[in-house]
Formats: C-alpha cells, sequence, structure tokens
C-alpha cells in the first residue's frame, strides 16, 4: 500500500484490528523487517510498518534526512491513515531515534513507547567518524557495501553458522535501500541529539527490548535506558542480536502482547 506524506510517496504494510501499533524500522532497512510482527501481532493490535523515506518501496528521496524530518513523517502518515487515536510507538535501532524524536514533537498521539535495540546517548566523536566513513564508502561503491559491510553485525554471532536463510533474508533486506536513503540516514544519525534528558519527561508505559548478543549497541545501553525511565520494563532476548523481531520472534511477539494487554493501558 501507498499514500502520500510530506511530498513523497511512502509504502507501508497494515494487517489486524485494534489498538494502533506503529512499527519502525532501523538502518539500513525496511519495513520487511516486521514481517513476523505483522503475522504474529494483528489478532491483538492493527499492526502497521511504513517504509521510511528512501528505504524499501517508499520514493527515494535525497536528503538531509534527520530524526525530527523522520517524526513529522510519521505524524502526518497518521493523518492519512486517518488515525486519530493514541497509538503506540516502536523504534529499533534507528527507528528508536525517531521514537525520541516523535516523543518530544507530538507526546500527544501516544499512549505507550517499545524501544528496541536502541540507546538515548548521541554518537561519540569515534561513531561520528565512522559515519563520515561509511559515507565515504556508499558514495564510492553504493548500497551493497553497505550491505556486505553491516551483515556481519546485524545477527547474533551464532545465527550465521546455523541460520543461512535468515543470513540471506537479512542480507536482501539491506538491499532494500536506495543510495539517498543511506546517505540520508548516514547524516541523520551523525546529528541526531543526546535524547537522555528526554528519557525523565517520558510518561507513558515503556517497553524496553533487547537482543542478549547484540554486537551493534551493548545491552548495557538499554539498562542505562531502563534506569532513566521511570517505571519501565527491560526484557533481554537469548539467542537474538540486533534483529532480535526476526532473530527471536516469538519471545519478542510474546513480550509486546503482554505490554500490550497490560503495560500500555496502565
Amino acid at each position: 500500500m501507498q499514500v502520500t506524506v510530506n511530498g513523497f510517496s511512502m509504502a507501508y504494510s497494515d494487517a489486524g484490528q485494534g489498538p494502533p501499533l506503529l512499527l519502525v524500522h532501523g538502518f539500513p532497512l525496511n519495513r520487511q523487517l516486521w514481517q513476523p510482527q505483522l503475522d504474529g501481532l494483528s489478532e491483538v493490535a492493527r499492526v502497521i510498518a511504513p517504509d521510511l523515506r528512501g528505504h524499501g518501496d517508499s520514493q527515494a528521496i535525497p536528503g538531509p534526512y534527520s530524526m525530527d524530518l523522520f517524526a513529522d513523517d510519521l505524524n502526518l502518515f497518521l493523518d492519512a491513515l486517518g488515525i486519530h487515536e493514541k497509538i503506540v510507538l516502536c523504534g529499533l535501532s534507528m527507528g528508536g531515534y525517531v521514537v525520541f524524536a516523535f516523543y518530544r514533537k507530538y507526546p500527544h498521539r501516544l499512549r505507550g513507547l517499545i524501544l528496541t535495540a536502541t540507546r538515548a546517548a548521541a554518537d561519540t566523536p569515534e561513531g561520528r567518524l565512522a559515519r563520515d566513513q561509511m559515507t565515504a564508502l556508499a558514495r564510492e561503491k553504493g548500497v551493497p557495501a553497505i550491505s556486505e559491510s553491516m551483515l556481519p553485525k546485524l545477527l547474533a554471532p551464532q545465527a550465521y553458522p546455523n541460520r543461512p536463510d535468515l543470513v540471506e533474508q537479512v542480507r536482501s533486506i539491506t538491499l532494500g535501500v536506495s543510495l539517498e536513503g543511506v546517505l540520508g540516514d548516514l547524516a541523520a544519525l551523525k546529528d541526531r541529539p543526546d535524547s537522555t534528558p528526554t528519557l525523565a519527561q517520558i510518561d507513558v508505559p515503556t517497553l524496553l527490548l533487547h537482543g542478549a548478543d547484540d554486537q551493534i549497541i551493548p545491552l548495557s545501553e538499554a539498562q542505562a535506558m531502563q534506569a532513566g525511565l521511570r517505571g519501565s520494563k527491560l526484557v533481554v532476548l537469548p539467542e537474538a542480536g540486533h534483529l532480535l523481531g526476526l532473530e527471536n520472534a516469538n519471545v519478542f511477539n510474546e513480550a509486546v502482547r503482554h505490554y500490550l494487554k497490560a503495560g500500555s493501558s496502565t
């Protein structure tokens, strides 16, 4: 499905009925990441997964991008779908940074948050340098080079020898982003603000999900967020890395199902 939002065509998947659950993918990914949730949670929620600008089947739009811009896109996306009730917003990795931006700009639209494989802190100087290096790689060798550089880190280490089909699925997902999307994301990631001060402001039920074997964002980042988020719950998924909703979908979906039933209605 497609809808025009903020001057571009945004693709999305929409499954089920009930309270809206909006899923925001990370870098360099697209809505295919959320297929296990579209399939597994549609009996308890209206599960909506868009492709951000420049990703998947959404229109390839040149940058600059920012987390605020992504948040604005999602706000207008909800309007375009006629969703005016409060939603639960879930973001993975970069999608989590979008969640923070959305909370700062549109808190009235939220009844709950799910922060997945993400962190509140801004990039370190070393992290910013790595963004610059990846930007240069993307400009020189294109999206396939970004895919190959990211692929060894996106899953738990044990997935690579034991789950070749999953590895190939993730490879396909990482190739489903335009060069404009990659470059826009990297600039947005590098320049995103520190969301640590936002943690103390969040006043909706918040679930933190993190893979025990995440190679990109250590578990300590999720623990630090939990310490700053009043009343939040942290669930650590075994045998899962950065893409935990794909790697351990049953445990991921059960945690979200429980949260939707209890946590986000408190």
